[in-house]
């Protein structure tokens, strides 16, 4: 005999990082190089084994690479794209472990808390950037 089994996650959004909604409604699609980012910084990896997905964090500012056109972290001191800040992820997303690329919002305008960004954003390290944002 079958017996369905439900199971139900609830998950609360940490937007902390978030100024205001201004731009939350214009978003961009990009895909996350999942590979390039950091577990436990970037994302929280599953522990779950009923529910086997990782959730990626929003608000981790991300930069375009150049040879992919995937996303990676924002990094002042890379040379492939990610030194260039292209806006900050916006909704937590979940993915399956072992997933290597990601869908995801992109916040490329709008108001950003620097000091609460996942990871943290130093604004006076970002030289060049694609994003019009307004640091609180």
């Amino acid at each position: 005999m079958l017996q369905p089994i439900a199971t139900q996650r609830s998950v609360t959004a940490n937007n902390e990082w978030l100024g205001g909604r201004h731009g939350t409604d214009d978003t961009d699609t990009i895909t996350l190089d999942i590979t390039r980012f950091t577990s436990g910084v970037h994302y929280t990896p599953s522990t779950d084994t009923a529910q086997p997905y990782s959730l990626f964090k929003a608000g981790v500012p991300v930069g375009k690479i150049t040879a992919s056109g995937l996303f990676g972290p924002f990094d002042k001191a890379a040379t492939d794209g990610r030194q260039i800040l292209a806006g900050f992820v916006v909704a937590e997303t979940l993915f399956t472990p072992g997933a290597t690329k990601v869908p995801a919002a992109l916040l490329w305008h709008g108001t950003v808390r620097a000091a609460k960004v996942p990871g943290g954003l130093n604004p006076a390290d970002i030289i060049a950037t694609t994003a019009l944002i307004r640091y609180v």
